[in-house]
């Protein structure tokens, strides 16, 4: 008898217990501060005992791989709103019935194509989060804690990269480019959803640029005032980019695409400067 209610005292008890070895391992982990090893000493120490490197390489492999496991049930999740995904994103040009497929496999290599790209925009959050406990050990209190908090702020200025290019930049470049000339396009799903993807995806990987910058300012790697000197080689550049980025050659597409990147840089400029004061 007493075994039963000892079993069932530890199953009522299992979720307390858990809340806190938790909520104990994440204060450890938040006000730990690591060894201040010098750089030099730390690669010597690799080199004297290789073992250690092994143990790293160990522990990124646990987080790639729980990041890919996550990045799988997201893209399995995916295939049940994959064909209105794709409605959504042909929205542009009349909806999911306004393509038309040539080839007999198209259909189904644009489902897996959205259903991919959809599973990595839902997992984002959580390979940021995978990879940020990977080098979290390594870093200061306050290093720790502002990794913390950048991984929901990269997820947000990424999805507003992708909303500013679905609603503000799609909507103006798909009309001019299926009536240009006057000609009559039909669409196909494949090279549609290629174009419409690629712009979405990189579009919201640039809204990431500022705060790129912001951390290496806070690194001290990149000052505010070496931005703004080099502001016209840094458009010359971002031309390039654009010209990269945009699958079609056309200068409106390649417009719409360099604009975001120029305010971003002005934008970087500033949070450069904060990041500075932040720092001295």
């Amino acid at each position: 008898m007493r075994k039963w209610l000892r079993a069932i005292w530890r199953l009522v008890t299992r979720p307390f217990r858990w809340i806190k070895k938790t909520t104990q391992g994440f204060q450890k982990f938040i006000t730990t501060e690591p060894e201040d090893t010098p750089v030099g000493d730390s690669f010597q120490k690799a080199l004297d005992q290789p073992d250690e490197i092994l143990v790293h390489l160990d522990a990124f492999r646990k987080h790639i791989l729980r990041a890919l496991g996550f990045l799988a049930l997201t893209t399995v999740f995916s295939f049940t709103f994959a064909s209105q995904i794709i409605d959504i994103l042909a929205q542009p040009v009349g909806g999911i019935k306004a393509l038309v497929a040539i080839d007999p496999t198209e259909p189904i290599g644009v489902f897996m194509r959205v259903s991919l790209l959809s599973g990595f925009a839902l997992a984002f959050p959580y390979i940021a989060l995978e990879l940020y406990l990977f080098i979290a050990p390594g870093l200061k209190r306050r290093s720790r804690l502002f990794g913390l908090f950048a991984i929901p702020v990269a997820t947000f200025f990424f999805i507003g990269g992708m909303a500013f290019a679905y609603y503000i930049m799609l909507p103006v470049a798909i009309p001019f480019l299926i009536t240009f000339l006057g000609m009559e396009a039909q669409i196909r799903p494949s090279s549609y959803v290629r174009f419409v993807t690629g712009i979405l995806f990189w579009i919201g990987a640039i809204f990431e640029f500022p705060l790129i910058i912001y951390v290496l300012a806070r690194i001290g790697l990149i000052r505010g005032e070496t931005l703004a000197q080099q502001w016209r080689i840094a458009i010359v550049v971002i031309a390039v980019l654009a010209a990269v980025i945009t699958p079609t050659v056309d200068p409106v597409s390649m417009s719409l695409v360099m604009a975001p990147m120029v305010a971003l840089y002005f934008l970087s400029i500033g949070l450069a400067h904060i990041a500075q004061r932040s720092r001295a």
